[in-house]
């Protein structure tokens, strides 16, 4: 074979960086060895891969088509290396997993740690809004991901995992809340509040507006936070009002800085997806990890359907 696997790794990282210079400094070697190895792939392969736009290179349809085959030929290379991955002498496997912030905050280090009590792992985690882990599946930048709110990428598997629950949450100081002692929230109180809320790409901002307007007049935005974390706090100092996974804001509800609101609306509740790529070779602990998370699933919908 004359094609190499540094010369795809070049290849790539001329894709992400656009310029043989910035893919010098990702791949550790000189410009001009980065050059060349374009050069030999592209003669190798007999077409050009990318169109030479002043001291810009563009992905052309050519390297648009093989750029795909070479990510998963990367990967299959990059799995290679962690069957065999040592670490103090003690084998290890390795789990490089995507999840959305939610779920990599609050629920996959109970996850971890129930799992790694049977299989000894180095888990790698990327935590981010939905769109940015379903980009990193397809890019085969992670094994597989963890996410809350619906996949826009193509190339990807889909399975729904776990169901979430959303609850609306303020201080205690905040007008509904005191309202809330002597009657339920209803929709028009909910329509005239201020709202703290996620980033307009993160699968629990899309997950809420699904649900709330369907009950909701309008839904005003008091601010825009990249994280959970920063809304609940914003939220048990008055500045709005928040709708969380409960998972993310118990411990605040114990603490006594956020209380739930008793309101006239149903349930709310979202999905949690477990995505992976088609074309991804999954390893046997990421298999044993993939069915340890949908043993979790069904033990939680047993006990659901129980109750």
């Amino acid at each position: 074979m004359k094609i190499s696997l540094r010369q795809l790794q070049i290849f790539i990282a001329i894709c992400k960086s656009g310029s043989t210079t910035a893919a010098a400094e990702l791949v550790s070697l000189s410009q001009s060895a980065t050059s060349a190895s374009l050069n030999e792939l592209e003669s190798l392969l007999q077409v050009e891969l990318f169109d030479r736009i002043g001291k810009k290179l563009v992905l052309n349809e050519n390297g648009r088509q093989i750029l795909p085959q070479a990510m998963q030929a990367m990967d299959i290379g990059h799995s290679i290396e962690d069957q065999f991955n040592l670490n103090g002498g003690h084998k290890k496997s390795t789990l490089h997993i995507g999840a959305s912030t939610t779920i990599g905050n609050y629920l996959l280090p109970s996850l971890l740690s129930q799992y790694s009590k049977e299989v000894s792992i180095l888990p790698k985690i990327e935590i981010a809004n939905t769109s940015n882990i379903s980009i990193a599946v397809a890019n085969f930048e992670v094994d597989f991901g963890l996410i809350e709110g619906p996949c826009h990428e193509s190339d990807l598997m889909v399975e729904k995992w776990l169901e979430d629950e959303l609850i609306i949450v303020s201080s205690k100081q905040h007008p509904l809340a005191i309202k809330n002692r002597k009657s339920k929230i209803t929709s028009k109180d909910l329509s005239n509040a201020q709202w703290l809320l996620r980033e307009s790409r993160s699968g629990t901002r899309e997950a809420v507006e699904q649900l709330l307007t369907n009950h909701l007049e309008k839904l005003d935005s008091a601010g825009e936070f990249s994280n959970s974390e920063a809304i609940k706090h914003g939220a048990a100092e008055s500045l709005g009002i928040a709708c969380l996974s409960r998972a993310a804001v118990v411990d605040q509800i114990e603490l006594g800085k956020l209380v739930e609101l008793s309101t006239t609306l149903p349930p709310l509740t979202r999905n949690f997806y477990i995505i992976q790529n088609k074309y991804k070779v999954i390893s046997k602990w990421n298999q044993g990890f993939l069915e340890h998370c949908r043993a979790i699933a069904r033990v939680r919908s047993q006990k659901k359907t129980s109750t």
